[in-house]
Formats: structure tokens, C-alpha cells, sequence
């Protein structure tokens, strides 16, 4: 069997040698942006883990690195065809990645409190900016010691012990933390639409490899317009690097094999493996690469184990990080993380079994039973399971923790301000499909529909199987996460669970049926002209559906002021404060950022049961240790009220500003209103 056998695409005709620079420069500029997370996270982690991650030194060591992975790197990278790509492609392709980066670059988030993912994000990439090290260590002598009504925690930093862990993987934060270090807070949070530039320019190379050069620029576009896409990369998501490593990955894996070199399928199993250092879910979506390795060996193929070694490279430093940095998180999610972990390691055994088994009688007959003329009427069954769910099945979860208790009662809420039917803890599951046709509309949907089981024939036909890793990646992600998205479901929030993965899979699947249609039109006789309306018509289909979802949201900017506010609260603080938040909701918004950002100790009071404020004995006692400690006592609350009897009042911190809207039952459509309030007081007798 040839693992890889390309059919002719409507490419072949060309003839200026020119274009066979024009691939070349293609092929290469598309992993490039994978290829340079790799050398920095290469870097990054052993500094981090060694607790001496000081920004500069890493930045001297990722220019050697990252210069030799990329010479070395993009030197094995070779395009399918001798002529394969045009400057017409190249071009399109760079005017979508432009003009998407300006436009997220003009419109991106200051989501630095503490209310979701992305705050989070931002004050663990802050802390590392300017410590360097794991974990965050509170000094207590600010305080005057111990007292056990002061604790540091808050949501997203776990309290153990005297110390606090982040919530959340690594990855993420180490790529913004230099940034933040050599040039602050604005720069870190507009690195992010640089990110999500370059994750769509890695997908616009993935469509090059798997459907045509001439695709690219339509499905960058496609990719850039959905709103998901967008949100994931005006604020920080964990989603967008991932996106650049799974989409390099598996173009860098897609180019070793068709030329049978090992060095770029370790820096593709080595990118593919390091989505875990990214995102934990990474070990989902990875697992198919665990059985393709296995074939490409069972196949005596080099190629193999040179994956296999990547993979292994990478999933296991996002492991070590996760155990060792990042354990509370890992504790949190282990409901999902140790079904995961058996099934990885069954997939493992699986494997080398196949492996021994093809070496020795070689591949099975999958024609057998006529197994492809039944891949077609297998896919839009499972589709449409999918798609009646909601008939069939409400999902709900029974809380098993205080986090879950809290989701419940967000959900109950939000269906109050909805006016759906009072059920907090469903979780919506049902409906994950119609979430996928929100963003890129039911055309995208059938079309993907369509090409995902035609190419689930081809592939038990051994015809395209460049595409038998992707395809394996896709399919086994996008049901997979259908049935268990596993995230809060107000929407757009929850649609960062389908943008790694699911949505780019089926734009892939969709962009193979129309350029397949395209060829059919030819090959019927009808001239280029015809042949192009038809494919401007196939991307208008998907292109229409989504542009109507993203359009109340595109132009407008959310969560913003947040920044310069923070400075400003920072600077009102004061000589020698520490910082004492007497009041919950304050306490769970700002601890960390505080201690981060404003390089001030801060430490949260217990409130009292049945009230959001701290009992005044608390924070009298608290307040005189901390000025018998030679330091300033600063008290934060959410109105003036809860500060006034303690001192007089200021309102240090203000922002009325817009948010992206809840939605749990259909598209989200434009924004909701935010405010937010940090009033000050010191007390009298602290000066």
C-alpha cells in the first residue's frame, strides 16, 4: 500500500516555472509559525521548570534554537508537485491574514478581571513575566503572619498550602510572558490577533496540502469569518496557539510522508504532542496520531518512529508540566482526564499489536462486505443522530463539586435573564451540532456531510490517503467532542470547544466537495469560467451563514478601559501598601491581578455566612497586624458601603463597558452591558 497517493487536482495544467517558487515558498511559509511555538516552548519549559524563567535569557536562548529548527525545519519541507502553488494563491492567502490581524488588532479585549478563561490567562502570563517561577508564593509578613481569616486563593489560583497554582496549562502563558515583560499589558493582550493571524494562515496551508493551493485564500477566509475564530483571538485563548500547532503539525507530518523524511515528522509529531502543553484536551486529539505512527511502522516506513518520537517528546513535557505545575487543575478535570488517560493507553496497546500484525500479514482487505459503498449512508447517520439529538436526550449533570454548584447556579441565572424554563443543571449538550451550524451555517455542514463520507470511501479504497491522518483527526475529535463538549454552554463562550478542531474539519471537508465539483464540471467540458462560478458559489453557500452570525459582533470591541483602570488603581494605592479585599465578588475578580500586575501583596478576608463582607472584627484585627507590621493597610470592596465604616471611601476603579452576550438556545447575537466597581478606603488610625 502507498500510504500516500495523491489524485491529479485541477493544479496539474500549469506550466510557469515561476509557480514551483511560488510552492515552495507556500508550503514552507505555512508551518512556519508551528515551527517557531516549537522552538519556544523547547525553551521555555525547562526554564520553567527549573524555576529561572526570566523572559530575556529565554529570548537569547530561542533565537539559536528557533534558527535551527527553522533552517533545518523548512529545508525538509517540500510541496507535493513540482508545480504546486501560484503567487495568486500566495497573495490571497496574505491579504486574508492581513486584513483578519487589523481587524483583530483594532478590535481586541482587555479581559483582564478575573470572570473567565482569558483573565485567567493574563495574570498567569503576568506572573510569569515578572517572576519567572512556580508557584505563586504570598509572603505573609505584610501581613503580620498568619491569621485564619486571611487566605489568597481565588478563582483560577488554587490555594494549597502557603502557596497558590494556576489554573490551566503552561503553554499559553509562557508564549504572551515576554511579551508582557519587555513591553506591558497592552502589548500582551494585542499579541493575541497575531496569534489567531498565523493559526489561520496555518490552516490556509493545511487546505493548500489537502484540497489545492488555489483553496487557501477561500478557506483562510472562511476560517477568519467565523465568530469563533475571531473571539479566540481577541482575547487569550488557550485555543489559538493549539490551532497553530494542530494545523502545522499535521501539515508538517502531511509533507514528511509524501517525501518519506524523518525530520519533519518529528517536528510534526513534536507540535501535534505539544497541543497538551497548550490545552489538556490536546491528549483527545492527538490519540489518532498514536495509531497513524503505528501504521506508518507496521509499513517499515522511517517516517514512523520519527513521529511516534515527536509525539511522545511532546505530549509527554505537556504531562511533566501538568503533574508538576499545574496538578490542582489536572484534580479538577480528572472526571474527564482518567477515562482519557485508559483510553490512551489502550489505544497504545491497540497499536502495537496492529503494528506486529501488519509487519507479518500486511493491511486488511477493507473492501470486503462492501464496506466503502457504505461509508456515505454511515457518516449521515451518525449526523443525523447528531442532528435529532436534542428529540432524543437532555443532557444534565449532577454537581460533584463547589465549582460545579457555582456553573449551576450561573445556568440558573442565565435562563432566568433568557426566560427559558428553570433547569440548572442541563448542560445542552443535545444541541452541539446546531452550535457547529451557527457559526458556519447547514450548507458547511451537508457539504462537510457529503465530503467526509466520500472520503471515507476513497480511504477504504486506499485512494487519498494524504488524507487518512487528518480525516482520523477530525472524525475522531468532532464525535468526541459533539457528544461531550464538557464546557459551560452559554454561547460564544462555548464555542471555543469546536474551533481547534471541529469547525476547521469540516471547512476542510466542505472546501474537498467543492473543489471535487469543480474538477467534475471540467472534466464535463465546461470551460474555466463556469468551473470558477461554481466555486464561488460553493464558498458564497458556507460563506453567507456565517458572515449573518458574525456581523452583529465583527466591528465591535468588548471589555475595554480594563488596563488603564487597573494602572490607575494601582498607582491610588499608595506608599507601602497591602492590600486587604474585604468583599467577595472584589476578592474574586482582583486578588491575583493585583498581585501581579500592581506587584502589591493582597490577600481576601473571609466574608461572613449568609453576607458578600468580611465581619469588621476580621478586618480590624487583620488592618492592625498589618500596620504592626510597618505597612499600610489598603481595604477593596465592590461599593462604597462596604469600605466607608473603616475609612473614607474612594472609588479607585471604574469601567462601564460591553461584554460578549449569553446565549444558551440560539446564535449569540451582539453584546450585553459590564460594569464594574473597586471602591478604596484606609482605615483612620493607618494614616
Amino acid at each position: 500500500m502507498s500510504v500516500v497517493a495523491p489524485e491529479p487536482t485541477d493544479e496539474r495544467d500549469r506550466r510557469d516555472p515561476g509557480e514551483a517558487r511560488a510552492g515552495v515558498f507556500l508550503a514552507r511559509l505555512t508551518v512556519a509559525p508551528a515551527l517557531l511555538l516549537v522552538s519556544w516552548l523547547a525553551v521555555a519549559l525547562p526554564l520553567l521548570m527549573a524555576g529561572v524563567f526570566t523572559p530575556l535569557p529565554a529570548v537569547a536562548l530561542f533565537v539559536p534554537v528557533a534558527a535551527a529548527v527553522l533552517t533545518f525545519g523548512l529545508r525538509a519541507v517540500r510541496p507535493p508537485e513540482a508545480r504546486w502553488g501560484t503567487w495568486w494563491a500566495v497573495g490571497g492567502l496574505l491579504a486574508v491574514i492581513v486584513a483578519f490581524c487589523v481587524l483583530q488588532l483594532l478590535t481586541f479585549s482587555e479581559q483582564i478581571v478575573v470572570r473567565r478563561d482569558p483573565a485567567s490567562y493574563f495574570n498567569f502570563a503576568t506572573w510569569l513575566a515578572g517572576h519567572g517561577s512556580l508557584p505563586i508564593r504570598p509572603a505573609l509578613a505584610p501581613f503580620g503572619g498568619a491569621d485564619p481569616a486571611l487566605s489568597f486563593g481565588s478563582p483560577a489560583f488554587y490555594q494549597r498550602g502557603g502557596v497558590l497554582w494556576p489554573q490551566f496549562m503552561a503553554g499559553t502563558p509562557m508564549i504572551l510572558a515576554p511579551v508582557g515583560h519587555l513591553a506591558g499589558s497592552y502589548a500582551m493582550l494585542a499579541a493575541m490577533p497575531v496569534i489567531g493571524a498565523l493559526a489561520v494562515l496555518s490552516f490556509g496551508g493545511l487546505t493548500a496540502r489537502l484540497v489545492g493551493p488555489r483553496w487557501a485564500p477561500a478557506g483562510a477566509l472562511l476560517l477568519a469569518l467565523a465568530w469563533p475564530m475571531m473571539m479566540i483571538s481577541r482575547s487569550i485563548y488557550s485555543e489559538t496557539p493549539a490551532l497553530v500547532l494542530v494545523c502545522g503539525g499535521l501539515a508538517l507530518t502531511l509533507d514528511a510522508v509524501r517525501a518519506n523524511r524523518g525530520l519533519p515528522a518529528l517536528l510534526g509529531g513534536l507540535a501535534l504532542g505539544l497541543t497538551v502543553l497548550v490545552r489538556i484536551d490536546g491528549l483527545r486529539d492527538v490519540l489518532p496520531v498514536v495509531a497513524y505512527a503505528g501504521l506508518l511502522v507496521g509499513l517499515r516506513r522511517h517516517t514512523g518512529p520519527a513521529l511516534f518520537a515527536g509525539l511522545v517528546v511532546g505530549v509527554g513535557a505537556g504531562l511533566l508540566e501538568g503533574y508538576t505545575l499545574s496538578s490542582p487543575y489536572l484534580h479538577y478535570v480528572r472526571g474527564s482526564l482518567v477515562p482519557l488517560l485508559y483510553i490512551g493507553g489502550a489505544v497504545l496497546v491497540v497499536t502495537a499489536v496492529a503494528v506486529v500484525v501488519v509487519r507479518r500479514w500486511g493491511l486488511p482487505d477493507l473492501t470486503r462486505f462492501r464496506l466503502p459503498d457504505l461509508a456515505l449512508a454511515a457518516v449521515f447517520a451518525v449526523m443525523a443522530f447528531f442532528a435529532a439529538r436534542p428529540s432524543l436526550q437532555t443532557v444534565r449533570r449532577v454537581p460533584h463539586n463547589p465549582d460545579d454548584e457555582a456553573n449551576a447556579s450561573f445556568i440558573a441565572s442565565l435562563q432566568k435573564s433568557l426566560g427559558l424554563p428553570a433547569d440548572p443543571y442541563r448542560q445542552y449538550s443535545e444541541l452541539s451540532l446546531h452550535w457547529v451550524t451557527w457559526y458556519i451555517g447547514v450548507p458547511a455542514v451537508l457539504l462537510a456531510t457529503i465530503g467526509a463520507g466520500l472520503l471515507l470511501r476513497k480511504l477504504l479504497l486506499r485512494r487519498r490517503t494524504d488524507w487518512l491522518l487528518p480525516y482520523a483527526v477530525i472524525a475522531w475529535t468532532t464525535v468526541t467532542t459533539l457528544w461531550r463538549p464538557g464546557i459551560t454552554p452559554d454561547h460564544p463562550w462555548a464555542s471555543r470547544r469546536l474551533i481547534v478542531v471541529v469547525l476547521p474539519g469540516l471547512l476542510l471537508f466542505a472546501l474537498w466537495v467543492m473543489a471535487w465539483a469543480v474538477r467534475s464540471v471540467r472534466r464535463l467540458g465546461y470551460g474555466p469560467q463556469i468551473a470558477g462560478g461554481a466555486a464561488v458559489v460553493g464558498v458564497l453557500m458556507v460563506l453567507a451563514p456565517t458572515v449573518r452570525t458574525s456581523a452583529s459582533m465583527m466591528f465591535t470591541p468588548t471589555e475595554q478601559g480594563e488596563v488603564a483602570q487597573a494602572r490607575s488603581m494601582c498607582a491610588g494605592f499608595g506608599p507601602r501598601p497591602t492590600v486587604l479585599i474585604i468583599e467577595r465578588v472584589t476578592a474574586d475578580r482582583f486578588s491575583q491581578l493585583i498581585r501581579g500586575m500592581c506587584d502589591v501583596p493582597s490577600a481576601r478576608i473571609r466574608v461572613r455566612p449568609g453576607s458578600n463582607t468580611a465581619a469588621s472584627e476580621d478586618v480590624e484585627r487583620i488592618s492592625e497586624k498589618v500596620v504592626a507590621a510597618g505597612r499600610r493597610p489598603v481595604l477593596l470592596g465592590a461599593d462604597a458601603v462596604d469600605v466607608a465604616p473603616y475609612g473614607t471611601a474612594r472609588h479607585v476603579y471604574h469601567v462601564s463597558t460591553s461584554r460578549d452576550s449569553s446565549s444558551l438556545v440560539e446564535a449569540p447575537h451582539g453584546t450585553w452591558s459590564l460594569t464594574i466597581n473597586v471602591w478604596m478606603a484606609v482605615p483612620v488610625y493607618a494614616g
